[in-house]
């Protein structure tokens, strides 16, 4: 069995091309996708050849892990799972190229586990529960304090944003110099950085990217205060010492996150308390997606590009 696929041949070099898939086994369901998302974190780093050393990597590669489609078949041992619209967060696939993570084609093949029954109505947002996942599993970490500022009002910000106001905490400022990107904001203030004043900051959470950015989060601390790592980075991090001593700051870093976080997101959506309406912005269909990668990467009002798979 074969399938079109988003093939990574190296560094900015992009091809859709037809590619082998493994075969089932028992528990195993197919899924003809028909909507995937391109991140722009990890999914620019692979792109641009910027990511660091990471498991698994290597080119020729199938990027992604935000794709929505519908079982059409399955093995013994997951027949039962044939019709549903499922998330599927990356996949292992394909039998002659690397899957980092994989979710970037038309067909795929997991296990029945691993893809996660949605709502009908969800639809293409349902490619956004894997960021969503992520912002939850920043905020609700083990004695994590809910952010009250947020750095950046990308899609990820803007979740945690929103999952931070679904969870009842106070609604959080978020940083964003982008006049046209601020807009948006739905129960939370956006705000220029150099419009605060604040300098008494609990809990700041930054998903901004930027490896040169602690020393100014540092400066808007709270004595015993927080910054979390929410982003992904590929360059060292450092910051001067003095200051962070001063206020005894705490530094801690957001892993990726777990199946227990994409169940509790994945609730807060289907009973209403977390939107992911107004957080795709641009669409393509899969067989431009050269050009739809370029437009993720390359365009500041392009907050979350979708690959249509239906008619490739």
């Amino acid at each position: 069995m074969n399938t079109l696929a988003v093939v990574l041949e190296q560094p900015e070099h992009l091809a859709l091309k037809e590619v082998a898939l493994v075969t089932p086994g028992a528990d195993d369901v197919v899924v003809d996708v028909e909507w995937s998302g391109i991140s722009t974190g990890t999914e620019r780093l692979l792109w641009s050849g910027r990511m660091p050393d990471f498991p698994g990597m290597g080119y020729p590669l199938v990027p992604g892990y935000e794709s929505v489609g519908r079982v059409s078949d399955a093995g013994e041992g997951a027949r039962a799972r044939i019709g549903e619209r499922v998330f599927v967060p990356g996949s292992r696939s394909f039998a002659d190229v690397r899957s980092l993570f994989g979710g970037a084609a038309k067909r795929l093949i997991v296990p029945a586990a691993r893809a996660i029954t949605i709502k009908e109505d969800l639809g293409e947002r349902g490619t956004l529960l894997a960021l969503a996942a992520t912002a939850y599993h920043a905020i609700a970490a083990e004695g994590a304090r809910k952010p009250d500022l947020i750095i950046g009002h990308g899609v990820l910000g803007r979740l945690l944003a929103r999952v931070t106001v679904a969870l009842d905490a106070e609604p959080p400022v978020v940083w964003e110099r982008n006049a046209e990107r601020a807009e948006g904001a739905l129960g939370y203030v956006t705000i220029d950085p150099d419009k605060d004043v604040r300098q008494d900051y609990r809990a700041i959470y930054d998903v901004s990217g930027d490896s040169t950015i602690l020393d100014r989060l540092i400066a808007r601390l709270a004595p015993g205060g927080e910054i979390v790592l929410a982003g992904f980075y590929s360059a060292p991090l450092s910051f001067t010492f003095p200051p962070a001593f001063l206020r005894e700051a705490r530094l801690r870093v957001a892993a990726e996150w777990r199946e227990p976080d994409l169940v509790a997101v994945k609730e807060l959506v289907e009973t209403g308390r977390l939107s992911l309406d107004g957080l795709i912005t641009h669409r393509c269909p899969a067989q431009d997606a050269d050009g739809a990668y370029r437009t993720a990467f390359g365009d500041a009002a392009c907050l979350k590009m979708i690959l249509d798979w239906r008619a490739a």
